[in-house]
């Protein structure tokens, strides 16, 4: 049981690795990496603000620059700097004018790629972001005055940016940052932040849009839109591999054993056989055990029934047999004869033994499938096996002459019409 279960986990193994190979078929030749991605939006400072100053969230202006470049079709790092405006709302709010200039390097994870978007749409993508970086704020203008110098902070970045792809060179980007800053000393609009603890305490908002223009060797994708496509190669290996798994579970003979385990893998159908395939025969004669006790048990029985069949027609046992009614017919293709020839091969036996001074042609024949050359060797294995089974039986194989008669037509290429063609029969002399 063992044997016959492995080669049918190696094909369940073989078939889950066919989406890992294809994944180690991508090169770097393949597709394009490098990208400069620019956006203009809106900004929104949080904490820290002094009471009475405030901006509204449809604060102009935001605008950044960038270069990417991708490692593979999933990952990669980004050097961009940007620049914002933050001012009051124009109402409500005391006046300031601040301005933030900042470089970061942030790491990018093509989203859509490791979610495999591709299964459903080629035009939309996400990636996320995330990194450090530092800044400049600097107060230009203040009601109650603000600060001269510049006050420098430290930031971790983390965003998502949506995508959709114009063309190979181009993309439209939707990308919403938060800026956590540390080391800050002043607020936002320029006054002077008294902080109980050093950390993270200091936010600013970013929602842009803005274009990936794409560089590279025309006609490639970039990494945010490559899909890698199976090797041919690789696939015809793995699916010859899996052919050559299917080929071994085969069953020729229909014994319940596959190919590859059976050592007899033309034994006659319907005869029991053991673990390798091999028809039993425990005394050793030749014949299976199965078709010897069988042909015992119905010797004496189908004896009877064969004379008085004779005695009943008033034809000649030889007569019977010389004019086709005695025969051992084949399945398609095979050698063998198949379960429904016992009769006709122990009706032989009967009277070969009860007759030794006779002799017989064993007439091998072949239907019309296949070519000639074919047809005439199968017709002639097939007189041989029957020749075989006499010989096995008891009868003299000095009385048994092999004719090989080759394909045999009788006008009609219905099914029945083959199996009948398909067959050995006598001629006594």
């Amino acid at each position: 049981m063992k044997k016959v279960v492995l080669p049918l986990l190696m094909l369940c193994l073989s078939s889950a690795a066919l989406k890992a190979q294809d994944a180690e078929t991508t090169t770097s030749n393949d597709y394009n990496k490098w990208s400069i991605d620019g956006n203009f939006g809106t900004n929104k400072a949080g904490n820290p603000m002094t009471e009475g100053y405030h901006m509204n969230v449809t604060n102009l202006f935001h605008a950044d620059l960038g270069f990417r470049y991708m490692f593979n079709t999933k990952f990669g790092l980004k050097l961009a700097g940007g620049y914002d405006v933050l001012n009051d709302d124009g109402s409500g709010s005391r006046t300031f004018k601040s301005t933030v200039i900042g470089i970061n390097l942030q790491g990018y994870a093509n989203l859509g790629r490791i979610m495999e978007f591709e299964t459903w749409t080629k035009r939309l993508n996400l990636l996320g972001h995330m990194g450090v970086g530092v800044s400049q704020l600097t107060n230009q203008e203040r009601e109650d005055g603000g600060f001269d110098g510049q006050d420098h902070l430290g930031n971790f970045l983390i965003g998502l940016t949506g995508q959709f792809r114009i063309s190979n060179r181009v993309s439209l980007n939707a990308d919403f940052t938060m800026i956590n800053n540390f080391s800050q000393h002043k607020t936002w609009d320029g006054g002077p932040y008294q902080r109980t603890y050093q950390g993270f305490d200091s936010t600013l908002y970013n929602a842009t849009i803005g274009l990936s223009v794409y560089l590279g060797k025309s006609g490639r994708q970039h990494a945010d839109w490559f899909v890698a496509e199976p090797n041919a190669d690789k696939l015809q290996d793995l699916e010859n591999r899996l052919s050559e798994l299917e080929t071994m579970m085969n069953d020729s003979d229909k014994d319940g054993v596959p190919d590859y385990l059976d050592s007899e893998p033309n034994t006659i159908t319907g005869v029991a056989v053991d673990s390798k395939g091999r028809t039993i025969d425990r005394n050793n004669n030749g014949v299976p055990d199965e078709l010897e006790t069988y042909l015992e048990q119905k010797d004496r029985d189908t004896s009877r029934k064969i004379d008085e069949k004779i005695a009943q027609q008033g034809v000649g046992l030889e007569k019977l047999i010389n004019s086709g009614y005695v025969n051992v017919y084949f399945d398609t293709a095979k050698d063998k004869p198949n379960a429904q020839s016992v009769d006709g091969i122990n009706f032989l036996i009967t009277y070969l033994k009860q007759n030794p001074g006779k002799s017989a042609d064993v007439i091998g024949y072949a239907d019309e499938v296949g070519s000639s050359a074919y047809n005439k060797d199968l017709s002639r294995r097939r007189a041989e096996n029957v020749k075989k089974i006499l010989v096995d039986a008891g009868v003299n194989p000095a009385n048994l002459n092999i004719v090989a008669n080759g394909e045999q037509s009788l006008g009609n290429d219905s099914r029945t019409v083959r199996t009948v063609v398909r067959r050995v029969t006598f001629i006594l002399k």
